[in-house]
């Protein structure tokens, strides 16, 4: 481990994870993915993951860059949700909204280091109870490893408290290389033919509807940008692709939920998950002219997400699975990203 900055006075570690050609940065602050590199079609080492070369920037931008997001990840309509009897006011930040848990969500909280090897890392934090709302001491454990050109991440989590627990990883994606520029020529397959339609607000309707015929098919492999743009509502609502779709049932809880290839680098992804829904996200509000790593210079749409999670908005709408983590139980996931070449 070494320093990488400081966070509220107190110090912030980087772990280096390594496992043949595949490397990993890991930050505690956040449980943050920093960098994680994979060989190319050639056999150089690519960096795919975009990130911040200062913890300065890491506070002060707010794209999410790699953060561990909890306890709920993506939006609650109205800041507001029904949980048991009652109901929870949370913090709004997206508007009327809470969008990641709030200001102050784990993507902003030191992590502490539990046990980490040359393979793995495993951070633990407590989402303290009433935080933006949220119910109950919240304890959470992620653990990064690397193992057979993959990724794995896990994660566990108890409260003392009936609560929310949706988290995911917030990284972005650019196979290419995270200064390569725009994702508009990775192609994307996901497994899901439906997916959760939005309001302007990117807030789900309830409605559960069949990609079929639309734009939002990525059944089989397409090319980002050939109908991002296209003048379709649920396009143009949110900037690009930013839905959340509904994972095809699978026999065994782990299912591959996505595939990216990138001709450039010839560097593939498959992304595996427990969880019954993944956000694809195109970075369409990256801000440009944001200085990344290594001096890059991000915009728009130069990264992607992929991120495995609960439905949002899930506790507005009877209909979709519930993210209410009952007192004491131990709530656990695993989503594997699975690198190759083409």
């Amino acid at each position: 481990m070494e320093s990488f900055g400081s966070y509220q006075g107190k110090p912030v570690e980087l772990i280096r994870l390594q496992n043949g050609a595949l490397r990993a940065e890991i930050l505690s602050y956040g449980a943050t993915l920093r960098s994680l590199t994979v060989p190319d079609r050639e056999g150089r080492p690519v960096d795919v993951v975009l990130g911040f070369d200062r913890m300065e920037d890491y506070v002060d931008h707010s794209c999410y860059f790699g953060a561990t997001i909890g306890p709920n990840a993506n939006r609650i309509g109205g800041a507001r949700c029904p949980l048991g009897s009652g109901s929870l006011r949370l913090e709004a930040n997206d508007g009327p909204n809470n969008l990641h848990s709030g200001k102050n969500g784990m993507d902003r909280q030191l992590w502490e280091v539990l046990a980490v090897s040359e393979e793995a890392v495993t951070l633990i934090c407590t989402h303290p109870n009433g935080r933006g709302g949220f119910p109950g001491d919240l304890n959470m454990a992620v653990t990064y490893w690397l193992e057979d050109n993959s990724l794995l991440v896990e994660y566990r989590a108890v409260s003392e408290r009936n609560t929310l627990c949706n988290p995911t990883n917030h990284s972005y994606f650019n196979l290419d290389g995270h200064a390569a520029g725009s994702i508009l020529d990775h192609r994307v397959q996901l497994n899901a033919r439906s997916f959760t339609p939005t309001d302007a607000a990117s807030i789900p309707t309830g409605v559960i509807r069949a990609v079929s015929g639309s734009a939002m098919d990525l059944t089989r492999p397409v090319r980002v940008g050939d109908h991002i743009d296209d003048e379709t509502e649920q396009l143009r609502l949110a900037g690009g692709y930013d839905h959340n779709w509904v994972l095809d049932p699978a026999d065994e809880p782990m299912r591959m939920a996505a595939q990216v290839w990138a001709a450039g680098s010839g560097i593939t992804m498959q992304v595996w998950t427990d969880r019954p829904g993944i956000q694809f996200y195109t970075g369409n509000y990256i801000p440009d002219g944001l200085r990344g790593k290594d001096g890059a210079v991000y915009r728009r749409r130069q990264g992607l997400c992929l991120e495995t999670q609960a439905f949002p908005d899930a506790q507005n709408h009877g209909s979709f699975p519930s993210t209410v983590l009952k007192a004491g139980k131990e709530w656990q996931s695993r989503t594997l990203f699975r690198f190759g070449i083409e």
